[in-house]
């Protein structure tokens, strides 16, 4: 009997537990939907800044809330603040169910990213926004449009890229010159630097020269020419001649005298 009721007690909890639970449910989405309507006032009255604010504090109530997400975004976007209204219509695209909800976020996402010139991302946005709700024809508008600006966009940034590739190319061509200007400028240094080297030792030569004392003319006429290796000069024939005409006359006198003489007799010896 006990546990019935310790049972009973349990549900009972569980139940007022559930019900309060809803109960602080609604009335954080009531609270919330006072906050957007606050908001909406102030959007109208075009003070986003303030309207910002309320449907800050809408979602703070329920963050599921996707009108105060939505709205939220615009806001955003009327204070030029793109890139933040892109991550707060992402956010609306997450939470709600409704493609149609879903399509007009995406939209919103493609304006966004127009304004920012990221015209790529644009025609993605806007097509994802077309998926959802093919009829829309504003969708369909901006489609073409970032589709052409992404065109233009693409054909900018080739022309600048081949721009900058001939730039380059001709700042390596005069950079190429000037090494071969330069190169020429040293070669021609160091001719000219020869050259003056080479006058500098004619100069240095002719300064020696001009030092030597002036030879005398009797000096030139009493030398002799040197005679060239392995020839005799006239002179040097001449006593060759008359040496050997002395060594002959000397070796018949020689002879002569040997032959009056007589040849010698052996004498017999005492033993």
């Amino acid at each position: 009997m006990k546990s019935l009721q310790n049972l009973i007690f349990i549900i009972v909890l569980t139940v007022s537990a559930v019900a309060n639970a809803q109960q602080d449910t609604l009335k954080l989405q009531r609270e919330a939907r006072t906050l957007l309507r606050e908001g909406n006032k102030l959007y109208n009255k075009q003070k986003f800044s303030d309207a910002a604010i309320a449907y800050r504090k809408a979602l703070g109530k329920n963050s599921k809330y996707e009108k105060a997400s939505y709205n939220f975004g615009n806001t955003l976007y009327q204070e030029k603040k793109y890139k933040e209204a892109v991550e707060q219509f992402k956010v609306t695209t997450e939470i709600s169910k409704d493609k149609i909800a879903q399509a007009e976020a995406y939209h919103n996402i493609g304006n966004a990213m127009m304004e920012q010139k990221q015209y790529e991302q644009a025609v993605e946005a806007f097509k994802n926004s077309l998926r959802r709700n093919p009829n829309d024809d504003e969708t369909r508008y901006n489609l073409a449009v970032a589709q052409k600006e992404a065109k233009k966009q693409q054909q900018n940034q080739k022309d600048k890229n081949k721009d900058k590739k001939n730039k380059d190319q001709k700042d390596q061509q005069k950079q190429n010159d000037k090494d071969k200007k330069n190169d020429k400028n040293k070669d021609q240094k160091g001719d000219d630097k020869d050259k003056k080297d080479d006058k500098q030792d004619q100069k240095n030569d002719d300064q020696k020269n001009q030092q030597k004392p002036n030879q005398d003319p009797k000096d030139k006429q009493n030398q002799k020419p040197k005679p060239q290796q392995g020839k005799m000069t006239p002179e040097q024939m001449k006593q060759l001649l008359e040496s050997l005409n002395n060594e002959e006359n000397k070796t018949q006198k020689k002879m002569n005298a040997k032959k009056s003489k007589g040849r010698k007799v052996k004498q017999e010896k005492d033993w």
